[in-house]
């Protein structure tokens, strides 16, 4: 098997002691730098995480005209509902697998990792950490939606129920629309993923957040920010 090329990251250190790392992977035609303002925001209250913000390959999208661009995986039609891609998804979930081992080399725990992403970035969260053999912290989907469901359900991992999933999406989304993020919902709770409840982090915290479009807004974060200081508290010295 050929080598795999590391991804290339912006690294936001944490201001305290790291304890704790997001890894945080943008959507289609942005960059690691795209999702920095949002990670300084919220490393003000969250000052002992790392923020690995990893930068896509570039290649041609069949969506956008063929277009090279910075892309996960080829995306056929913006309706979802073609052939996915599933090669260009698990050669870009190797790759995210490889940032996942570069946190644990320094010395952190998998569950002191949460990944999670931005619409393209959210499906390969999604299918990397379920299909994790480690179990990390948590997966944050944005605006995103499961992917290749049929080859994901041959590699979900047997602890993925018990993984704390928050999803965030916009009510008016143009692009990734809520009834994706529903069937994407009902796909995972059909598979034994449950619904968090405040006392239960396990699971889905399912959230839409009205008049949003395909993006994110203050309130989302601000959720966001709770949930990850819920997951991965800051440890004592």
């Amino acid at each position: 098997m050929a080598a795999i090329t590391p991804l290339q990251s912006l690294i936001v250190p944490a201001a305290k002691r790291h304890t704790a790392t997001v890894i945080f992977v943008h959507g289609l035609g942005d960059s690691g730098a795209g999702w920095k303002p949002v990670a300084d925001v919220l490393s003000r209250d969250l000052g002992y995480v790392k923020w690995v913000l990893p930068h896509s390959p570039h290649s041609p999208v069949t969506a956008n005209m063929g277009m090279v661009m910075p892309s996960w995986f080829d995306i056929k039609s913006f309706g979802f509902r073609d052939t996915e891609d599933e090669k260009g998804m698990l050669r870009s979930k190797a790759l995210i697998e490889n940032l996942i081992e570069t946190e644990l080399a320094v010395g952190l725990e998998p569950n002191r990792i949460i990944l999670g992403g931005f619409s393209q970035g959210a499906a390969m969260s999604l299918l990397t950490g379920l299909s994790l053999e480690k179990k990390l912290a948590g997966l944050v989907c944005l605006s995103g939606w499961v992917p290749i469901k049929t080859k994901l359900e041959s590699i979900l991992s047997p602890h993925a129920p018990e993984i704390p999933i928050f999803w965030g999406h916009g009510s008016a989304d143009p692009l990734v629309k809520p009834l994706f993020a529903e069937e994407s919902v009902a796909f995972l709770k059909s598979h034994g993923i449950p619904e968090a409840t405040p006392d239960e982090m396990a699971g889905i915290s399912y959230n839409v957040y009205p008049g949003v479009g395909h993006s994110t807004n203050m309130q989302e974060l601000d959720d966001l920010k709770t949930w990850i200081a819920k997951i991965i508290p800051e440890q004592e010295l």
